[in-house]
């Protein structure tokens, strides 16, 4: 596989304890030791207001620090999608689980926002959708839709419907769930989104549509968009996604678990996406069907 183009990753330091370079890094972005932070000094990689930093180089609050990551192989994911809309102004797509939405982490180039770009180079997606939440994507292709759609988001004009399979046979119909969700402990990261008593404020409508042996499928509607809103949110009604390696009931990780939020394994699919259009006003309603590849599951739970 070829590598990619590789990327500059820029941040500013926001204390004035004067920590080293690869210390701060470490304790800012977890996902490398300092080991790995040193040796990236090392090799000329860490700059700090424009000039090479070594690792022992001090830290002033401002300070840009800039990490030249060198191009590196991307996982393989499905490198897909779907025209669901288009015009002048929106696309709205259907993304297949496993492909991220925006670079984060080791994806860069094998993202939803890179593919759109060979196609529409002003592509801005509204807003993302977890690497393994398949579904409708909508994305704006100038700068004034994307101002007009991100205020409608802001706003709550925008509908959001879910499918999501959940373990077990609820006792409702349907539901509300106004659990807030906040950061909590993680023995990897430090914290993770949960659910939390003193988090941000988080609504979720739930609708059970099917009921099978030992799961239920359910629609989910949601008027905030929190991190991980409806696999905490399901969880919290004691019934998590079938396959979610970090959420159990109550909405909180797995204790003492290393499943990060980004791992797979559960499913979730934005069905449905209603905004008012950038240019005329008028409601775009967008429909996107549960992929195929849950039937056959379906038919055996």
């Amino acid at each position: 596989m070829p590598l990619n183009t590789g990327c500059h990753y820029r941040v500013m330091a926001d204390d004035d304890h004067r920590a080293t370079v690869a210390s701060w890094l470490t304790a800012h972005f977890r996902h490398s030791s300092l080991a790995a932070w040193q040796q990236r000094c090392h090799d000329g990689e860490v700059s700090i207001d424009g000039q090479t930093a070594t690792a022992d180089s001090r830290l002033r609050r401002g300070a840009v620090i800039i990490w030249a990551r060198p191009p590196w192989d991307e996982p393989d994911v499905p490198l897909h999608y779907r025209v669901c809309h288009e015009d002048a102004d929106v696309v709205v797509v259907d993304k297949l689980s496993g492909l991220p939405t925006m670079p984060a982490g080791g994806f860069l180039e094998h993202t939803l926002l890179h593919l759109l770009r060979h196609r529409w180079p002003t592509a801005a997606p509204v807003h993302r959708l977890g690497r393994y939440t398949s579904g409708l994507v909508v994305v704006a292709l100038t700068p004034s839709a994307a101002t007009q759609l991100s205020a409608a988001w802001r706003m709550h004009h925008v509908e959001k419907d879910y499918l999501a399979v959940a373990l077990g046979d609820p006792s409702f119909e349907h539901t509300d769930v106004t659990m807030g969700i906040g950061p909590v402990p993680h023995r990897r990261l430090g914290s993770v989104h949960a659910a939390s008593n003193t988090g941000r404020a988080a609504h979720s409508r739930v609708q059970v549509i099917a009921r099978h042996r030992s799961c239920c499928e359910c629609r989910v509607r949601i008027t905030t968009g929190r991190p991980h809103q409806i696999r905490i949110h399901l969880a919290v009604l004691g019934h998590p996604l079938v396959g979610d390696p970090l959420y159990v009931a109550g909405g909180v990780p797995l204790p003492e678990t290393t499943a990060l939020p980004g791992d797979g394994g559960y499913l979730l699919h934005a069905t449905r996406v209603a905004f008012p259009h950038p240019a005329s006003g008028h409601v775009c309603e967008v429909v996107s069907p549960r992929p195929e590849a849950w039937n056959a599951m379906m038919s055996h739970a």
